[in-house]
C-alpha cells in the first residue's frame, strides 16, 4: 500500500488555534471531518490516518512549534518509511492573497520559519508544499502580530469553503498525483 504523509503546520496551544499561522492544522481538521478519522497524540505531534483507494494517508500536526516542524516531519517520514515525493506540507503564506491555494514541488522557504526548518532537516527544498494565502494586511514590523492574529470576520465567512478545497486537493495529491493537482487547484 502506497503511503503519504500530509503535514499541516501550526503551533500547539489554545492561544494559537484560530490564528492565520495555524491554517495547516485547520486544513487537517477539515480533512479528518470529511474522512472520519481522529488525531492521537504521538511522538512529536498528533497523528491521524485513513485509507482511500489502496493508499494510506498519514496526517501530522507537529507538536514541535512552527520553527522546529522539520524534526517531526523527518521522524515520521523515517518511522513510516515514506518517500519524499509522497510528502505534502500545508502552510500559511503572506505572499499570496487570502484564500489562494498554490501547490509547488520545490521552492524557497519564502521567509517562513517552518519551511526553513523543514528544508534544513531534509537537506533539500525539493518537497511538495501547499501554500495557503493569508494575505498581507499588516504594517511595517507587524508581520508576527498578523500571522499570530485571529481571522477577521470577512475571512471567517470564506475560510470554511477554502478549507474544503484544500482537503480536496490533498486527496487529489494522493490519488491523481502532484502535477494534475497543481493544474486543478493552483490559484483556485
Amino acid at each position: 500500500m502506497k503511503k503519504y504523509l500530509i503535514v499541516g503546520l501550526g503551533n500547539i496551544g489554545d492561544e494559537y488555534a484560530e490564528t492565520r499561522h495555524n491554517v495547516g492544522f485547520k486544513a487537517l481538521d477539515t480533512l479528518s471531518q470529511k474522512q472520519n478519522f481522529s488525531f492521537e497524540i504521538k511522538k512529536l505531534g498528533s497523528l491521524g490516518n485513513f485509507n482511500i483507494k489502496g493508499r494510506k494517508i498519514i496526517c501530522l500536526k507537529p507538536a514541535t512549534y512552527m520553527n522546529l516542524s522539520g524534526k517531526a516531519l523527518k521522524y515520521w517520514m523515517g518511522k513510516e518509511n515514506i518517500p519524499l515525493e509522497n510528502v505534502l506540507v500545508i502552510t500559511d503564506d503572506i505572499n499570496l492573497p487570502f484564500g489562494t491555494i498554490r501547490i509547488k514541488g520545490k521552492g524557497s522557504d519564502g521567509g517562513h520559519n517552518g519551511l526553513k526548518n523543514i528544508q534544513e532537516s531534509l537537506n533539500t527544498s525539493q518537497y511538495h508544499r501547499l501554500r495557503v494565502g493569508v494575505g498581507s494586511a499588516f504594517g511595517k514590523g507587524k508581520q508576527v502580530d498578523y500571522v499570530l492574529g485571529s481571522w477577521n470576520e470577512e475571512e471567517l465567512k470564506i475560510l470554511p469553503e477554502r478549507l474544503e478545497k484544500i482537503a480536496e486537493s490533498v486527496l487529489s495529491f494522493a490519488l491523481a498525483g502532484p502535477k494534475e493537482t497543481m493544474n486543478k487547484f493552483n490559484n483556485t
